[in-house]
């Protein structure tokens, strides 16, 4: 069963909304995040990326850091920007970015599913990061950004929450500077989402693999600091958005490499011979599964498996990415573990390739690398067989707004 629990939601006024609302904090570095709040002091980045208030080359993770997103968050608090709902309530958050419309169930979920795997994760956590929003919760004393997670279609839901946005006008009904329509409705019947929800026998985490980590972990400090714990508390709940599988929209998570090393570009040719077939003056996407495109030395070159496409029942072996470390980045550029390998960089695909021939023609990069994208399909598979991606698989687009609705415990 899925859990689905109703919350008193921390949100802004109406006519607030788009001077609060944010985009993610792991969307933008501090440079991007520092121009997208300027001139605005109800933006939430100041919340959930506080060190945009301190001098350029600050320590992100300093204890003042977080400290500073405290006093933001509670002086949106008292100064009436964020109101408490008087009731528990569910929300359905809908977005439509470019005519693609994808429709969810907001509302909290169980740390305790996450952790006995009910709640499905695809994607390995990077320790300084979940450190940081771990602390970053604990210190707000609040979850300010949700997790993307998704379920296989459930006509009853999607039925239920038709109903929900045809019989009540939104709440927030605003369109972003990136051109993303955001709309948010309460919901009026939140028990019958919480019984339909109840039949779904397990969830998948589509983006936010570090803030449900985060909240699991500092649900379990929580546990530890409270000897009257007894499962009913706030913070054994997380902040989610729930979609459908199938009005999901995966982009390319791509690939740039800093420095060849003793390579030359021809040399780089010459050993990817050994596993393309190679076309010069290709299209920067590739065109199907199993072909991969370079950009190297102001060229787009097509990459197209001479092996084909994998048949292989293992999902991990047979994504795009999996192929592309197999052989290019490990046999050609000595690249063992993405993770931590400061030779590769990973860039979404909503930023498109025009940004990937930007970064190697200024100097930034050598060569990027355009994958096709993860399919849901395949997101599942892996989630179900309790496999691991390779980092930076899926860029789901578009993404959540930060600030909404905040769940605090």
């Amino acid at each position: 069963m899925a859990t689905l629990k109703p919350f008193k939601g921390l949100r802004p006024k109406p006519e607030l909304v788009e001077k609060v609302a944010s985009v993610p904090y792991d969307v933008v570095n501090t440079e991007e995040a520092r121009e997208l709040a300027q001139g605005n002091p109800l933006s939430f980045l100041r919340v959930i990326r506080s060190e945009i208030e301190f001098p350029e080359g600050s320590d992100p993770y300093a204890e003042e850091v977080y400290q500073r997103a405290k006093q933001n968050f509670e002086t949106l608090v008292k100064d009436g920007v964020l109101f408490m709902e008087a009731e528990p309530s569910l929300y359905i958050y809908q977005l439509d970015m470019n005519g693609h419309i994808q429709t969810g169930v907001l509302g909290c979920c169980s740390v305790e599913e996450y952790n006995a795997n009910l709640i499905k994760k695809h994607e390995k956590t990077r320790p300084e990061k979940e450190n940081d929003r771990t602390r970053h919760i604990k210190t707000i004393g609040a979850q300010s950004g949700p997790v993307f997670l998704t379920y296989k279609h459930q006509p009853q839901i999607s039925s239920l929450v038709e109903q929900e946005i045809g019989s009540s006008e939104p709440l927030y009904d605003f369109t972003a500077a990136d051109g993303v329509r955001h709309s948010i409705w309460k919901v009026e019947n939140p028990e019958a989402l919480v019984a339909a929800f109840a039949e779904v026998p397990c969830t998948y985490v589509a983006d936010g693999h570090h803030r449900i980590a985060s909240a699991a972990r500092c649900a379990a400090q929580m546990k530890s600091e409270n000897p009257k714990h007894d499962g009913s508390e706030n913070y054994n709940f997380f902040l989610s958005v729930l979609f459908p599988d199938q009005e999901l929209q995966i982009l390319p998570y791509n690939r740039i490499i800093y420095s060849l090393g003793d390579l030359s570009p021809a040399d780089v040719l010459s050993k990817l011979e050994n596993s393309y077939d190679i076309t010069p003056d290709a299209e920067p996407e590739p065109p199907a599964k199993g072909c991969v495109s370079m950009y190297l030395e102001g060229q787009w070159y097509g990459l197209k498996s001479k092996s084909g496409v994998p048949k292989t029942d293992d999902p991990v072996d047979s994504l795009e990415v999996s192929e592309l470390a197999k052989n290019v980045l490990v046999p050609i550029f000595g690249i063992e573990d993405e993770r931590t390998d400061k030779n590769v960089d990973f860039v979404g695909g909503i930023r498109g390739t025009k940004h990937l021939e930007q970064l190697v023609d200024s100097g930034k990069a050598v060569c990027a690398f355009s994958v096709f994208p993860t399919s849901i399909d395949e997101l599942i598979a892996v989630s179900d067989a309790d496999k691991i991606m390779a980092p930076k698989s899926t860029w789901f687009e578009p993404k959540l707004r930060s600030g909404l609705v905040v769940h605090r415990f």
